[in-house]
């Protein structure tokens, strides 16, 4: 076993979020789960810095994840939001209307474009504009360009659903 392999597992929550933001079908969500640890295992001796690993590994996540939407040929069947499989937020320490929100959130983030979704999600995680872009590959300034399509479309879907609940 690698040195760095109990650092990895101690990213589960990150890697899972990474992974339920492009794909909402529990098992094929499990499937992609399976492909980035093992992209992951089969990459750590690659890694040069061990204290970049989180970044090395949700860049792994994320092409990974990317790739598995660009590789949908049929549009899926969508799937009911299970906040239990969710592992964002604590059921005890979580309100409903979190909850829902989250939930929100999650399906929201589902309709994104790939090149939307993924800077936005790093963002999400705490990374900043600079950090995400070492991890796509693109500038940073893209990276903001990017981040702020992605807010501006999930504000618009706000806005259509809460005029939708009004009527």
């Amino acid at each position: 076993m690698h040195s760095l392999w109990p650092s990895v597992e101690a990213f589960h929550p990150q890697l899972w979020r990474a992974v339920c933001g492009y794909e909402r079908n529990p098992a094929l969500r499990e499937e992609l789960m399976q492909e980035v640890l093992l992209a992951v295992w089969e990459a750590l001796p690659k890694l040069r810095d061990p204290d970049r690993l989180l970044p090395f590994v949700l860049r792994i996540a994320h092409n990974l994840g990317a790739s598995h939407v660009r590789s949908s040929v049929r549009t899926p069947a969508l799937v009911a939001f299970d906040a239990d499989v969710h592992d964002s937020l604590s059921q005890t320490s979580a309100g409903e209307a979190e909850r829902a929100r989250t939930q929100w959130l999650f399906e929201a983030l589902a309709t994104l474009p790939v090149n939307l979704r993924q800077p936005l999600m790093l963002q999400l995680e705490g990374f900043d504009y600079q950090e995400i872009a070492d991890m796509l590959g693109i500038s940073s300034d893209n990276v903001g360009v990017r981040v702020h399509r992605a807010r501006e479309r999930l504000k618009t879907l706000s806005r259509q659903e809460d005029a939708d609940e009004l009527r």
